[in-house]
């Protein structure tokens, strides 16, 4: 980030939520657009104003892991040790739910999506306002926003915004753990097909 972010930006996150506005803030990859994930009203409204497909679940950002198991998520053990190795970082990690509560975030799929990020600011926004969904600030089919202008033009005054200069980055690796280990997309890290089976993290 160019532009140095603390309490002042996080106490505008909490007033746009409250008011029931999503508000565009950078993470660590690109520009997203946010709102509680535990907010089933604000998260239905984000579907309808990104115009995306209902059957395509959002990244949920988490401050730690304790905060996956309010969702329903069970975690082996084997999947403590290698998220506490990745994370913070920029890679995803989708688990298997089957809690019908958050049907509301993963529709048919029965699962979700997480990710610690790697940037203290914004662990520490989560870990004030708790868990938030933070999918690309853009329309579906459209160019995630690498700027605050370009996000603006997409949402125009149906968000907020919190300007942190130009994110010219790669959105995140995502990996699933839902039939076994794979790696869904390839992002800012790279992973080779057996990184989850390294000896460090299994043994």
């Amino acid at each position: 980030m160019t532009k140095q972010l603390g309490k002042k930006e996080i106490d505008l996150m909490a007033k746009a939520y409250s008011s029931g506005k999503p508000i565009v803030i950078p993470t660590d990859t690109i520009y997203g657009i946010t709102v509680p994930a535990l907010d089933k009203k604000a998260v239905l409204n984000l579907y309808k104003l990104k115009k995306r497909d209902k059957e395509k679940p959002f990244i949920i950002l988490v401050s730690s892991l304790r905060d996956i198991a309010l969702f329903g998520v069970k975690l082996s053990k084997e999947e403590k040790k290698w998220l506490q190795i990745m994370w913070p970082g920029k890679i995803t990690a989708i688990f298997r739910c089957n809690d019908t509560k958050f049907k509301y975030l993963y529709r048919n799929k029965k699962a979700l999506s997480f990710r610690i990020p790697d940037d203290k600011w914004l662990i520490k926004a989560i870990s004030k306002l708790g868990p938030l969904v933070a999918p690309s600030a853009n329309i579906q089919g459209c160019e995630p926003s690498i700027t605050i202008e370009e996000a603006f033009d997409y949402f125009k005054d149906k968000a907020l915004y919190i300007d942190a200069g130009r994110l010219n980055k790669k959105p995140s690796t995502i990996v699933s753990f839902v039939d076994g280990f794979k790696i869904i997309r390839e992002g800012s890290l790279k992973l080779k097909k057996n990184e989850y089976f390294r000896p460090d993290i299994n043994n």
